[in-house]
């Protein structure tokens, strides 16, 4: 095996985590620091305007490479529910307000820039497919999750949801996005992808952990299957090249920072608190977890 693999893994991983450090050591020196402006920036600008250049102004990506890798994201995430249930069941923890850690990974943060320093232009537009399923279950199958409670309205509120329906029409219809649309989100979006990882250091930076040895088990859980399942479709469904690797890295991300923030609005304070100590295990685990699957698809997906 040549020394050339490794180069390129150093090229793909260094940058996520150095950003990442940024944000940790930024939230150490300033504790009291306010995400507020960067949490509304992402939501309202840079997220959807990060969708749309990865999806509608993509020349890699079409509407139906489109459905075939959401439909994927919705065969993992439903098996990972059903992992995940058995897990909390045998902790006796709560089977629904615990589940999303479990069934969410963070795709968006940490897969993204991960798929496109791997794969480039062609392997960030699947990666971004699965992101925004991902996103669109965050406000739905999430809000539930965390609340017990059904309500549409955060789904219908949500500037991202739209994006992914104009996105959606524009690659069904193959509709070209015009040049100068093109450039502004692709400006907006690469900043953005610095933004989220920045403030994904901060926000690690001050969440605590709790129930420390149940929730190992849960974060490794998150960190196993997501392998395991991912390695399962892609050998049923015959999966090659970056199309496999993509998958394979999006569904091993440890839990997404969003499930905390959904917990801690619409859930009791406990299952906040038992998330948020899932987030931070399952993210520092994969620190160790992340090079190895990014080694495997890089080796065997490229």
């Amino acid at each position: 095996m040549s020394l050339g693999i490794f180069f390129q893994l150093f090229e793909v991983i260094f940058p996520v985590f150095f950003i990442i450090g940024i944000g940790y050591w930024f939230g150490k020196k300033s504790p009291g620091f306010n995400t507020d402006v960067i949490t509304t920036f992402s939501g309202k600008i840079g997220v959807p305007a990060l969708l749309f250049y990865s999806l509608a102004a993509s020349t890699t990506l079409d509407f139906n490479t489109f459905i075939k890798f959401g439909s994927f994201t919705f065969l993992f995430v439903g098996s990972f529910a059903i992992v995940g249930i058995i897990i909390l069941k045998i902790l006796k923890r709560n089977i629904v307000t615990e589940l999303s850690p479990l069934i969410l990974p963070n795709t968006g943060n940490l897969g993204l820039p991960i798929c496109l320093f791997a794969y480039g232009d062609q392997g960030f537009s699947i990666a971004s497919s699965i992101a925004a399923v991902i996103m669109l279950l965050h406000f739905t199958v999430g809000i539930f999750i965390a609340s017990n409670k059904l309500s549409l309205k955060p789904l219908l509120t949500s500037i991202p949801m739209y994006i992914i329906l104009l996105s959606g029409i524009m690659l069904y219809f193959e509709i070209k996005a015009p040049k100068f649309l093109v450039n502004t989100t692709m400006l907006l979006g690469y900043s953005t992808i610095f933004l989220i990882l920045t403030s994904l250091g901060i926000a690690l930076s001050t969440l605590k952990t709790k129930n420390v040895k149940s929730n190992i088990f849960i974060a490794a859980s998150r960190l196993v299957t997501g392998p395991a399942i991912a390695f399962l479709i892609i050998k049923y469904f015959g999966l090659k090249g970056y199309q496999a690797g993509v998958l394979f890295i999006q569904a091993s991300m440890p839990s997404a920072v969003l499930n905390f923030l959904l917990a801690k609005m619409y859930s009791k304070k406990i299952h906040a608190n038992n998330i948020a100590s899932v987030i931070v295990i399952s993210t520092t685990l994969s620190f160790i977890t992340i090079p190895i699957v990014v080694f495997i698809a890089l080796r065997f997906f490229n």
